[in-house]
């Protein structure tokens, strides 16, 4: 399921929550009241141990910038990714090129990030996002540094990965355009989420 998010930039541009939200759910800040539940655990009663492994292992993270490192190529971006939760098998090597292929990569396993379009760039991050197979994606504005047609490319294949794959899905975006491609659309404002009908 993906579940978007809209924040009226002209009504809230900054300030929102959304940034707050994400990095909540992504257990990266802890709520000031109130629990969080991923899977019927509370996170918030996590140690920052649990913590560190259940953001290797159960959230895969897609930033507005793809955030690749610039010395990897595009398959070593994900093997890095897999390396951090143990070490890496020969299954883990094709789980990661399955994944480039569903993104259309296949022919970019050996390119370098300066080497890539823009949407080449997201396409990795998103691949990145679910090598570990996380059951969550945190998607914070995902398509922002990418042109109309990009964008549009970009939010497909999220929704195409969240579907085949069976996971769930959380993308904040300013972009009423790709509220299209979501199951169920919240509204954000001032802090205060609410289901559009």
């Amino acid at each position: 399921m993906l579940i978007g998010v809209d924040v009226d930039r002209f009504q809230c541009p900054s300030g929102s929550g959304k940034s707050t939200l994400l990095s909540i759910a992504g257990a990266l800040l802890q709520p000031s009241s109130g629990e969080v539940l991923v899977n019927g655990t509370n996170i918030g009663e996590m140690k920052e141990t649990d913590l560190s492994s259940f953001r290797l292992t159960d959230i895969g993270f897609i930033l507005q910038t793809a955030n690749l490192i610039p010395y990897l190529n595009v398959l070593d971006q994900l093997l890095l990714v897999r390396r951090m939760k143990g070490k890496v098998t020969s299954k883990d090597v094709e789980f990661a090129k399955t994944l480039l292929n569903d993104l259309g990569l296949s022919q970019k396993l050996t390119k370098f990030p300066n080497e890539l379009s823009g949407g080449e760039r997201q396409r990795v991050a998103i691949a990145r996002a679910f090598v570990n197979n996380s059951n969550i994606i945190l998607a914070d504005e995902p398509t922002a540094s990418l042109d109309s047609n990009r964008a549009f490319e970009v939010v497909k294949q999220i929704r195409k990965e969240v579907k085949d794959r069976n996971k769930a899905a959380v993308m904040v975006t300013h972009d009423e355009r790709m509220l299209e491609f979501c199951d169920k659309v919240y509204r954000m404002a001032d802090g205060v989420l609410t289901l559009q009908a």
